[in-house]
């Protein structure tokens, strides 16, 4: 098996990454950064997400794992004390492959018929450059609604526990394929109205945004901001792509909700 690491960059997290890859090598397996069959993240999130990024062209082949040297992550299954545990699991035990669905963005552009694609594994943003975002929203090919407010945020079921629940959006389990539109502070009154409720679509439903006025926004991919100029659409739906993670023991998804927000 081939294996490559994944760290925040920080003194501790560093130390466990020269560890884990010390011990994995003593059990013959191979330390490749370009075609991985098994990605070690060691930090948190965010150290997760980075490395999903890096690898989002070999998603079919590759799989995460996570150990968290922080705050308990939602993507993070170990914590510093079983990495030992963890090392003789993924040199001798085989792992459960465990899917959570993604979010494609596409941007269409005014000229010359170019497109941006974009996966996310928690959620994309767009917002204006200045002023209120003004975006007709269309779903499955029909005018929703004109949206007029500081943006829009598209979660993945994963990432409803982000940026998403700051929102007021729901939280959805990872098994269940569809993508959320939350806004964020929609203007509503006599004049204007939006539907002012998060939307939970399908996955074979399609979000497609269209600028009203303006056409240079601000799109976030996860941690990752653009500046994106004459946009003629957006378009988020769910796409054949899926994150996978390896899982050596079960990991409720429930539990990890529980303990990240409830529990002392």
């Amino acid at each position: 098996m081939k294996f490559a690491i994944t760290s925040k960059g920080d003194q501790k997290s560093n130390i466990l990454m020269h560890r884990i890859r010390t011990y994995l090598l003593d059990f013959d397996l191979k330390y490749d950064e370009d075609q991985p069959d098994i990605v070690i993240s060691i930090g948190g999130d965010g150290t997760l997400l980075y490395a999903f990024h890096r690898y989002s062209s070999r998603l079919d082949k590759t799989a995460f794992v996570g150990i968290h040297t922080g705050h308990l992550g939602f993507y993070a299954d170990w914590v510093p004390d079983e990495i030992e545990k963890l090392v003789i699991a993924i040199a001798k035990t085989p792992y459960q492959v465990v899917e959570y669905p993604l979010l494609e963005v596409i941007i269409r552009y005014q000229h010359a018929g170019k497109e941006s694609r974009f996966l996310a594994l928690n959620e994309s943003t767009v917002k204006s450059i200045e002023g209120t975002l003004v975006m007709d929203v269309e779903i499955r090919g029909q005018q929703f609604e004109r949206f007029r407010g500081d943006g829009l945020c598209v979660s993945t079921p994963s990432g409803s526990t982000a940026y998403n629940k700051a929102l007021g959006g729901a939280i959805i389990h990872p098994s269940i394929s569809a993508i959320q539109v939350a806004e964020m502070a929609s203007i509503n009154n006599k004049v204007f109205r939006t539907i002012g409720s998060p939307l939970i679509l399908p996955s074979h439903h399609t979000c497609m945004l269209k600028p009203v006025k303006r056409f240079d926004f601000q799109v976030t991919i996860d941690h990752l901001t653009h500046l994106h100029k004459d946009v003629k659409s957006i378009q988020f739906r769910v796409p054949e792509e899926k994150i996978r993670f390896a899982r050596f023991r079960p990991f409720p998804f429930w539990k990890r909700v529980h303990d990240s927000f409830i529990s002392d």
